[in-house]
């Protein structure tokens, strides 16, 4: 068997990311000794804990020492003492940005063993598309008379019409590719400008992919549709900020946002896509053994496939799929008294058996 190797950055970050990043390898491991397929990684302390000691997220050539990588693979970030903002700007948006990875995609899956929220929720089964690199994260705006009583603050969304056409056409080929359905997350009754924009390049990529069957929702509607009957959606698409919402809101229906994935993706492949749980560093129970690693591996599922490696990537799927569908292992997160090295021998024991 002809051997394919891969060269992955690993960014493990903070708390528990440091912890599901080498249940995830693991499993690539396994799964690669059956299918030739090698891995060499290269890991970086990119983190919270380097940005209290030195003052920065990442070195200034960060980017250039990951850019030669075929992908990357995040654990999570944040860390209390560093805000937010710190932690997203210095280190996930300049990998999204200067790499183009446009493309947030977000599986949404009910799997049999998980409980979700709703009751009574069926054959759930589809993909948030997210714009991830402009719309309403912008750098643009500004802070004014700062600590007067008239301060105030401007932030400006940014819709370009090639960053929304990409991103439309990436989510309009996914839905001919699945069940045909697509849904266009909007607000142009209330958001003047960019929603209206918005809504005519989805006319005009609707008119490109005529098998698809599609319609525009109002954020709002959208929500509560998600959660009243999530069976009845294939893809959604929205902008930078209503995707990231509605990915999260529709993780959580689908029983638990700790097992969630996520990839961002470059499509033309001129730089390395990320891939990564949804779950946040988890400082409350970091160092403990109990984190859950689904989120990681199911991310590690994503980039096999990205990489060339469907089979492999289905694999695993299976694998941790069977797992809660027939075992009662589980973390704490999800009801079970199981460890992060208990669940992931689980899964392991599993490839290539399904």
């Amino acid at each position: 068997m002809a051997t394919t190797k891969h060269r992955i950055a690993l960014i493990p970050g903070d708390g528990i990311g440091q912890e599901v990043l080498p249940p995830a390898c693991a499993v690539l491991e396994a799964v690669g000794a059956r299918h030739g397929i090698e891995f060499v990684y290269d890991v970086f302390g990119w983190s919270c804990e380097r940005y209290l000691a030195e003052g920065a997220m990442m070195p200034a050539d960060g980017l250039d020492q990951i850019r030669g990588h075929d992908a990357i693979l995040l654990g999570a970030v944040g860390w209390p003492g560093v805000p937010d903002h710190v932690s997203l700007w210095g280190l996930l948006i300049p990998i999204r940005r200067q790499f183009r990875q446009y493309v947030n995609r977000r599986p949404i899956t009910v799997l049999e063993g998980m409980r979700s929220p709703l009751s009574d929720v069926q054959d759930v089964d589809f993909v948030v598309v997210r714009e991830n690199v402009e719309g309403e994260y912008s750098e643009i705006g500004g802070r004014l008379n700062r600590g007067f009583p008239d301060e105030m603050a401007v932030q400006e969304a940014v819709f370009t019409r090639p960053g929304v056409e990409r991103i439309l056409d990436y989510a309009f080929t996914l839905a001919g590719e699945r069940q045909g359905n697509l849904v266009s997350a909007t607000k142009s009754n209330g958001i003047v400008h960019t929603m209206p924009f918005w809504d005519e390049l989805v006319v005009e990529q609707a008119e490109r992919h005529p098998g698809v069957t599609w319609r525009q929702e109002h954020i709002d509607a959208l929500a509560a549709k998600i959660v009243l009957d999530p069976a009845q959606f294939d893809v959604i698409v929205g902008s930078n900020l209503f995707g990231d919402i509605l990915s999260d809101l529709a993780a959580a229906v689908a029983g638990s946002i700790g097992v969630a994935p996520a990839a961002n993706l470059n499509p033309e492949r001129d730089y390395p896509s990320m891939f990564e749980p949804v779950h946040g560093s988890a400082p409350d129970i970091a160092g403990q053994g109990i984190a859950n690693p689904l989120g990681a591996i199911w991310s590690a599922s994503m980039m096999l496939e990205h990489l060339g490696h469907p089979e492999a990537a289905m694999e695993i799927f299976d694998s941790f799929a069977h797992v809660l569908a027939s075992t009662p292992v589980r973390t704490p997160d999800l009801g079970g008294t199981s460890s992060t090295k208990e669940f992931t021998s689980q899964i392991l024991e599993g490839i290539g058996k399904r």
